[in-house]
């Protein structure tokens, strides 16, 4: 488990009666791939992410001192204005998971206002937005009752907390690019939370831009925490890790150098990588449409015509991100309304790019 004691929020003399905060957190997309963890919340390997710019969740906490601490939480969830009785479960077990940490939990009642700016259960990390958009809040509230911390402190801590509410939420704090998980050949990586790539980005990466293509905007048939789970046992779980932990190096190398065929190489394999461990665990399952297939076929068949550096990456659903430099950016689009938005539901995509994480509003 580790020793997480720097995390624990000091007793402090600071009370605040109540008030409200703001936030946005926007999704992320790994490009190394995380897909199996161990309790509680710590991933069997490393991942990289591309931080959306776009895709994010809106988050509004209101907060108001109670006489004296509650036996339980005490919140309210709202999402896009209506109450969300199916979320505060999984609100009730962050909470108590972060108790630990952010003792002021039970002296509040809360009112937690959330929408996002994308369709929700989509196979857009909507989880990874959602929960880090909700420990960024907490965590300011934390930063007015203990005001000594430390920015840096205050940035690690956030990422500890969204991880504890899902994985990959850690990774949305910051941007443009993050990397969450321990590898020897990442300077203060942390399976704890994530951090800042910590070197230099080639200008090739500058504004890097994703456009995802709303293949299936249904609610998956399988959910990521079972998928993750389905991990344990699986048999090719192991050869898994050891190929994520090579491709973390081989990505830390390209995003430096801006070697672009061998991105294309990397992501595509690492997508695939993904959705092959979901057909072959037990009990199997395929998230990929046809459509996503089809988008696969014309994206290869596309660069193969042209010479674009254009490749594609999945989540764990069946829409399809499709990643270009900026400065192909005219040239894709027109490909993209040509000849892929046929493949989309009702025409949707959205137009993102890599972005700086999570900010107060």
């Amino acid at each position: 488990m580790g020793d997480y004691s720097q995390f624990i929020s000091k007793i402090s003399s600071v009370k605040l009666d109540k008030g409200s905060i703001s936030c946005s957190s926007p999704s992320n997309i790994a490009l190394v791939k995380y897909w199996g963890k161990r309790p509680v919340q710590l991933p069997e390997n490393p991942s990289i992410s591309f931080t959306l710019d776009v895709c994010k969740t809106e988050t509004t906490l209101q907060y108001e001192k109670l006489e004296k601490a509650s036996e339980n939480f005490q919140f309210e969830l709202f999402f896009e204005g209506k109450p969300k009785p199916d979320f505060k479960p999984k609100i009730q077990s962050f909470f108590k998971r972060i108790l630990d940490y952010v003792p002021f939990l039970k002296d509040y009642k809360f009112i937690i206002e959330t929408s996002n700016t994308f369709p929700h259960s989509s196979g857009i990390a909507s989880s990874a937005s959602g929960m880090s958009a909700l420990a960024y809040c907490l965590m300011q509230l934390d930063k007015q009752i203990n005001p000594e911390m430390t920015d840096e402190e205050y940035i690690q801590k956030t990422s500890f907390l969204s991880r504890l509410g899902s994985g990959s939420a850690s990774r949305s704090i910051e941007g443009p690019i993050t990397v969450w998980g321990k590898h020897k050949e990442v300077s203060e990586s942390s399976d704890a939370y994530a951090i800042k790539f910590p070197y230099d980005i080639h200008p090739n990466f500058a504004n890097y831009q994703d456009t995802i293509l709303l293949v299936d905007k249904g609610e998956k048939q399988v959910s990521s925490s079972v998928g993750h789970d389905l991990m344990h046992g699986h048999p090719f779980s192991s050869e898994r890790f050891i190929q994520a932990n090579k491709n973390i190096i081989r990505l830390k190398d390209i995003l430096m150098s801006g070697d672009l065929d061998a991105f294309v190489e990397v992501v595509e394999s690492e997508a695939l990588t993904l959705h092959a461990m979901m057909m072959t665990s037990l009990p199997y399952f395929i998230l990929m449409k046809p459509n996503t297939l089809s988008v696969i076929n014309k994206i290869w068949e596309y660069r193969k015509q042209t010479g674009s550096k254009i490749c594609f990456t999945l989540d764990a659903g069946a829409n399809v991100h499709v990643l270009y430099p900026d400065s192909e950016k005219n040239k894709v689009m027109d490909f993209i309304k040509s000849e892929l938005v046929v493949y989309c539901q009702k025409g949707q995509y959205i137009c993102d790019k890599i972005g700086l994480g999570a900010k107060l509003l």
